[in-house]
C-alpha cells in the first residue's frame, strides 16, 4: 500500500440497520477498486470485513471492522460497523474516529430503527453524512418511496437531503445509475462511463439545477456567479457542495446495489469529492497540561493517538486500533499513554484490511491504524509524546442494562474469571462486571441476550474460560419496624466440659445508622467480657440475614441481661445465644423486606407512549412525570430493580426497537408483604434443602 498523507485521507463509517448491506458494500468497494478479484459472500462466511467465527456463525457483524481502500490517489479508510442493536457500543466509536457517516438503508425497508438511531449518533459526534439506498437490485425495490422517506426524515431534523446519483433501472434491472454533478451514467460498479439515457435526461437535468442551487448557498462568491450566469462549473458545484455538506445543510442522497456492485465507483469518487479530509473535519479537543487544547491534524504536531478499538487475536496476540488526531506514528519508536502512565514500544505497526495487516513504517495525521502487543493499552486510551502528554475523552456509551449473573463452569475456570471479565470489559465499552456484595454475585452487565451471548463464547474461544448465567438474586435487605425484645439460653452438656450461655436483649430501628450495639448490663449476672461474641453472633447473622437470606441494616442492639456459667460458659456459647436471642426478637419487630427501587427514564415515540406506561404500572411502577423531546416522550418513573431483569428486551418489543431507557438506584422500599412472602417462603425452601444434603 502507497504511503498516504492527512489531505489524501478520508476516514467514513458505514452505519445503519442491520441487514441494509454494509458488509457487502464494502466487499463490493474492494473490488471494484481491485484490492480483491473475488468479491466475498456473508452467507459463505469470506467477506473481508466479518471474518471472526462469531461473525460467520450469526451471519451478523458484531464488530467493527477497518476496510482502506485506494482510489484516485486517495485512501478512504471504510469502517463497517455493525447494526443489531445490541452492539451498538461498536458502532459509536467507529464514529467517535470517523470525519463522515455513510447511512444506508434498504431499497425495500426504508428507514428503519436503526437508522434513527445511526442518524442519532451521526448528531453527536456532528459529522457530515451521506444517505446511500441499497439494495436497489431487490424485488420491490423503489428509489422514489425510498427517497421521499428520507426527505421527510432529514426535513424532520432540520437539513436538506439533495439527489446526487438517479438509478439507471430498478429491481433485477439496475443496471447503473447517474452521477448528476458530473452528468454521466456509471454503469455496473462504475468502471465504465457512458451517455444519460434518453428517458432519465429530463430528471438528470431537473436534479443538476437543484444540485447547482445547493451548491450556490455554500458561498457568497458562487451565489452571486449563479444568479448572474445562471450555472456553475463542476469544479465550482463541488466547492460549493463541499461546504454545504460539511457544515451540515445538505444529506446527499445516492443509490447502489453492494452485492452486484451497482454504483460503487461513483459513490467512491463522491466520498473523496464531497466528504472532509482530516484537515477539514469536525474539530477536535484534548486535555493538556494547561487546560483544553484543540488537536491539528499536522504530521508536525504533538502526538494525540485516540484507541477505539482493541481485539485478542489468538496468533498476533492483543491488537490495538487507533487513530492519529494530531502528530505522526512511527514504527519502532517509543509513545506514552497518559492514562495509564506508561511507556509503550510501538512494534509491529500496520493497517488492518478486515484480517489482512498490511506493514506500516510511519503512520501520518489523520490515518487509522493498528499495533500489536501493546501491554498496558486499552480501549479508550490515549498515546502522545511524554513530553506532552495529551488527552482524548472517550465518547459517551450507552449504560449497560442487560444483567446477568456468571458462575465457572470448572474449578480452573473459577481462577480466570476475574482476569477473563476485565479483558472482556476492557475491549467493549458496552460491558460492565462488578462482584455485588450483598448478593455476593458476580454480574455481567450488556446491552441484551445477544451482547451477553457473545461475550460468553469470545471467554470460551479466545481466553478458553467456560462461563454460565443465570438471573441475577436482587439486592434486598431486611429490616425491622418496632422495638422488641429476645431471650435464649444456650446448654448444651455432652461429657466433659459443657457450654452454657444465656443472653436477654432488646433491639429497635436505627434509621441513622445500619448498627449500633450496647448493654445496659448492672450487677453480676453477664460479664461484660462476653459482649464482644454475642456482638460478632448478631453481626454475622445480620450480614447473611435473619429470616430472608439478605442483610439486614439500621439496628439497635441492646444486651440488658443474661446468665453465665463458672465453667461452662465459653465466648462460643454467647456468640450462639446472642445470635439466636437476636433472631427471636427480630421476629417480634415487624420484620420487613427492603427492595432497590430505580430511578427509570424511557424515552419512546409518542405513539407508544400509553402501551409504556400501561406496562410500567404492571411493574408496580409509579411514574413521576413526563418530558417531550423532538416527537418523543420522555416517562420518568420509580420502579423496582426486580422487575426491570429483562425490560431492554421487552421495550424493544413494545416500541419495534425505538424505545431506549437508562436507570440508576434510587431509594429502598418496603417490598410489599403478597411479594416478600413469596421471596421468604423461597429462603427457608432453600435452607431446608441445604440441611436435607
Amino acid at each position: 500500500m502507497k504511503e498516504y498523507t492527512t489531505e489524501f485521507l478520508r476516514n467514513i463509517a458505514l452505519v445503519s440497520h442491520g441487514g441494509a448491506g454494509k458488509t457487502m458494500l464494502a466487499e463490493a468497494f474492494l473490488h471494484a477498486t481491485k484490492a480483491i478479484t473475488r468479491q466475498g459472500k456473508i452467507d459463505d462466511g469470506t467477506t473481508a470485513s466479518d471474518y471472526d467465527d462469531e461473525e460467520h456463525r450469526r451471519r451478523i457483524s458484531i464488530y467493527s471492522s477497518v476496510i482502506p481502500i485506494e482510489h484516485r490517489d486517495h485512501k478512504i479508510n471504510i469502517i463497517d460497523a455493525p447494526g443489531y442493536t445490541d452492539f451498538v457500543g461498536e458502532t459509536i466509536s467507529a464514529l467517535s474516529v470517523a470525519d463522515g457517516a455513510i447511512i444506508l438503508i434498504d431499497a425495500v425497508g426504508g428507514i428503519e430503527v436503526g437508522t434513527e438511531l445511526a442518524w442519532r449518533y451521526a448528531d453527536e459526534f456532528n459529522l457530515p453524512r451521506f444517505f446511500v439506498i441499497n439494495k436497489m437490485d431487490r424485488d420491490n425495490a423503489n428509489f422514489e418511496d425510498a427517497y421521499l422517506a428520507i426527505e421527510a426524515f432529514v426535513k424532520a431534523h432540520g437539513k436538506r437531503a439533495i439527489k446526487v446519483h438517479l438509478p439507471i433501472g430498478e429491481k433485477a434491472g439496475f443496471k447503473g445509475v447517474v452521477d448528476i454533478i458530473g452528468m454521466k451514467a456509471y454503469m455496473g460498479d462504475g468502471n465504465t462511463t457512458a451517455e444519460i439515457p434518453v428517458d432519465l435526461q429530463e430528471a438528470a437535468e431537473k436534479a443538476h439545477f437543484a444540485l447547482v442551487e445547493a451548491a450556490a448557498e455554500g458561498e457568497d462568491e458562487l451565489m452571486e456567479k449563479y444568479l448572474e450566469n445562471g450555472s456553475l462549473s463542476d469544479e465550482e458545484m463541488v466547492r460549493g457542495l463541499e461546504d454545504v455538506v460539511y457544515a451540515g445543510e445538505f444529506v446527499p442522497v445516492f443509490c447502489s446495489a453492494g452485492g452486484h456492485e451497482v454504483g460503487a465507483i461513483a459513490l467512491l469518487n463522491d466520498i473523496i469529492d464531497l466528504m472532509p479530509s482530516p484537515l477539514n473535519a469536525p474539530k477536535r479537543v484534548a486535555q493538556g497540561k494547561n487546560g483544553e487544547e484543540e488537536l491539528k491534524p499536522s504530521d508536525a504536531q504533538p502526538l494525540a493517538a485516540y484507541v477505539w478499538k482493541t481485539s485478542a487475536d489468538p496468533f498476533v496476540g492483543k491488537m490495538t486500533y487507533f487513530r492519529v488526531f494530531s502528530g505522526s506514528l512511527q514504527a519502532d519508536g517509543h509513545v506514552w499513554n497518559q492514562k495509564k502512565n506508561a511507556d509503550e514500544r510501538v512494534s509491529g505497526l500496520h493497517f488492518q484490511r478486515g484480517k489482512e495487516a498490511i506493514s506500516a513504517k510511519i503512520i501520518h495525521a489523520g490515518d487509522i491504524a493498528v499495533v500489536s502487543k501493546l501491554t498496558v493499552t486499552s480501549t479508550g486510551d490515549t498515546l502522545c509524546d511524554k513530553g506532552h502528554p495529551l488527552t482524548i475523552e472517550k465518547p459517551k456509551f450507552p449504560a449497560a442494562l442487560y444483567r446477568v449473573a456468571v458462575t465457572p463452569k470448572t474449578q480452573a475456570d473459577a481462577a480466570k474469571i476475574s482476569p477473563t471479565l476485565t479483558r472482556l470489559c476492557e475491549e467493549d465499552m458496552t460491558l460492565i462486571w462488578v462482584n455485588d456484595h450483598i448478593t455476593h454475585e458476580t454480574i455481567l452487565q450488556g446491552m441484551g441476550d445477544q451482547h451477553i451471548d457473545v461475550a460468553l463464547h469470545r471467554a470460551q474461544n479466545k481466553f478458553q474460560v467456560g462461563l454460565a448465567t443465570h438471573e441475577p438474586r436482587i439486592p434486598y435487605r431486611e429490616g425491622i419496624t418496632r422495638k422488641a425484645s429476645g431471650q435464649y439460653r444456650h446448654k448444651k452438656q455432652s461429657g466433659g466440659s459443657g457450654q452454657f450461655g444465656e443472653v436477654h436483649l432488646r433491639i429497635e430501628p436505627l434509621p441513622s445508622a445500619d448498627f449500633e450495639f450496647a448493654d445496659e448490663l448492672v450487677g453480676m449476672n453477664l460479664s461484660k467480657s462476653y459482649l464482644p461474641p454475642i456482638e460478632k453472633g448478631i453481626k454475622a447473622t445480620m450480614e447473611r440475614g435473619a429470616f430472608a437470606g439478605y442483610p439486614m441494616s439500621n439496628v439497635k442492639v441492646i444486651v440488658y441481661d443474661g446468665k453465665e456459667h463458672e465453667v461452662d460458659s465459653k465466648p462460643l456459647a454467647f456468640e450462639i445465644a446472642g445470635r439466636e436471642a437476636f433472631k427471636l426478637a427480630v421476629h417480634d419487630a415487624g420484620p420487613v423486606l427492603f427492595e432497590p427501587i430505580m430511578n427509570v427514564r424511557v424515552t419512546v415515540p409518542d405513539t407508544n407512549m400509553g402501551d409504556v406506561m400501561s406496562d410500567l404500572n404492571t411493574r408496580r411502577g409509579r411514574v413521576q412525570g413526563t418530558d417531550s423531546d423532538r416527537g418523543n416522550t420522555v416517562i420518568v418513573a420509580h420502579v423496582p430493580m426486580s422487575e426491570m431483569t429483562r425490560y431492554t428486551t421487552q421495550l424493544r418489543s413494545i416500541t419495534g426497537g425505538r424505545g431506549y431507557f437508562a436507570m440508576e438506584f434510587d431509594h429502598y422500599d418496603t417490598v410489599p408483604t403478597h411479594v416478600a412472602s413469596t421471596i421468604i417462603d423461597a429462603h427457608k425452601k432453600e435452607m431446608e434443602a441445604k440441611k436435607e444434603e
